[in-house]
């Protein structure tokens, strides 16, 4: 065997032993925790009295606002998903999440550069040896290649993609708290309102009533303390209207800052309000670690601080590095490619930490802390996600029943408003009785327009609760899709 073959065999046999080492991963293997998964809602019984039978699919289908049946509502869902700035920001961050990860991939590959110069030089002074200019031209082709002996690499790329998946996540958590908080404003100042129109027909009744009682107490027949009663009663209900007009331009303001817009460029009108409380189908709890955003992001996150320790671990071990270059020297150009003029190198090299001090070590430790720490995270998000839906279920079962009770019990207010008014014409009650039973009667009104914008509150809650119509499974499928084109 010549010199020539020896060192061929040579570096062909070093070459085959880095690419069997690059099999070799120091990285502890992925396992998702074990987490709380009851087979059952503890409060579904409860709510199974008032949630009505809706498609199973209801969620899947995206625009779970839709489920209620307002058209203006469905609008401003629609400009929220455009203009919302937090949902931009959460699109930027998953727009720079995914190139982190190509960043990462590309590290697995070996880079190439070129490089050429060209100079001429001389003498300042003529007539000395060596004084006639010269030309000198040189052109170069290196290759770095680093191989993932250890897993490094990977683990960096694994980290990478899982934070980007994590970054999808949280933008799908953005858009779903975004719409979602656009849909209680939006309710909210349906029910403002509602209670408006309440309260403008009840002002109405208030001035009607002043004016009868001062008309009375100008005839001689009552006293001047229930005209000083009505007139107090007709303010405080004058006032109170203002309080809701506040309230209501609040809302307003909010549902703009919403949909991308500023509050003096936005407006609102009054509309009619129906009270729609869609059903919302309840599957077990194991379907809610699959359709909440947020669950899925700790998950993901999860898994890049896994990989983490898998990168920490690979400074325990020597990094290899192989170069190549190419190159040429001439004095013309058209020399600059020929054979006799080019010169070419391979190189192979090793570096081996000795001693550190323990870094190394505190790295890995570190990094098995945040892990922890994750998986701390990932599991205190699902416990959170059961009390979420487990007090949503309580409350929508709860003011289901409310409802009906607030409906009678504000029918018999308004008859015993109208019985007591009509008992006061005949001189046969004081009008204090009249106050307190019309006080009664819009606290009545009132209170049954709030606990029908509660049960609307509390859909929304409970759709937030369960994901959505978001699924998790779609992280999953763009990953294998990702690997498949790798």
């Amino acid at each position: 065997m010549t010199a020539t073959s020896f060192l061929f065999a040579r570096r062909t046999l070093a070459t085959s032993l880095l690419l069997a080492l690059a099999g070799c991963a120091v990285g502890p293997t992925y396992e998702l925790p074990a987490t709380p998964a009851p087979a059952a809602w503890k409060e579904a019984p409860a709510a199974e009295g008032w949630l009505p039978a809706a498609p199973a699919d209801a969620l899947d289908r995206g625009p779970w606002w839709t489920l209620f049946a307002d058209p203006v509502l469905d609008e401003l869902a629609a400009r929220v998903q455009v203009s919302n700035q937090n949902i931009a920001a959460a699109v930027a961050n998953y727009a720079q999440a995914q190139a982190l990860v190509r960043q990462q991939r590309a590290s697995l590959f070996p880079q190439v550069g070129v490089d050429g110069s060209g100079r001429r030089s001389g003498a300042l002074r003529s007539g000395e040896t060596g004084s006639a200019p010269g030309n000198a031209f040189s052109a170069g082709l290196g290759v770095d290649w680093a191989p993932d002996v250890w897993g490094r690499l990977r683990n960096a790329v694994g980290s990478a993609q899982a934070s980007a998946q994590a970054s999808e996540a949280d933008l799908a958590s953005a858009r779903l708290s975004a719409v979602g908080e656009l849909a209680i404003n939006y309710f909210s100042l349906r029910e403002t309102d509602t209670e408006l129109r309440l309260l403008d027909e009840t002002i109405d009744g208030y001035e009607r009533a002043f004016t009868i009682t001062k008309n009375r107490y100008d005839a001689g027949i009552v006293a001047q303390t229930d005209v000083l009663q009505a007139q107090t009663q007709l303010i405080n209900a004058r006032a109170e209207r203002l309080t809701l007009v506040r309230t209501r331009a609040t809302l307003e303001h909010a549902i703009a800052v919403l949909v991308g817009a500023a509050p003096a460029d936005f407006n609102l009108p009054a509309a009619q309000w129906t009270p729609t409380v869609p059903g919302v189908p309840i599957a077990v709890p194991s379907t809610v670690l699959q359709r909440r955003p947020d669950i899925a992001a700790a998950e993901r996150a999860m898994a890049a601080a896994n990989a983490q320790i898998g990168i920490a671990r690979a400074a325990y071990y020597p990094s290899f590095s192989l170069s190549a270059s190419l190159g040429s020297n001439a004095s013309r150009v058209g020399d600059l490619f020929s054979a006799s003029n080019t010169l070419w190198a391979l190189g192979l090299s090793v570096a081996q930490v000795v001693f550190d001090g323990g870094a190394i070590g505190a790295g890995v430790d570190a990094a098995k802390a945040a892990h922890d720490a994750s998986v701390a995270r990932y599991r205190q998000t699902v416990l959170s996600a059961f009390q979420s839906v487990e007090d949503q279920l309580t409350a929508g079962a709860t003011l289901a029943q409310q409802e009906g009770l607030r409906r009678e019990a504000s029918a018999a207010a308004d008859r015993t408003e109208q019985q007591l008014l009509n008992r006061y014409r005949a001189a046969q009650v004081n009008y204090t009785e009249v106050v307190n039973a019309q006080a009664a009667a819009l606290s009545a009104r009132r209170a049954l327009v709030q606990t029908q914008v509660n049960r609307q509150i509390s859909a929304v809650t409970l759709i937030q609760g369960l994901g959505g119509g978001w699924q998790a499974a779609w992280l999953r499928d763009g990953a294998a899709a990702s690997r498949s084109t790798q």
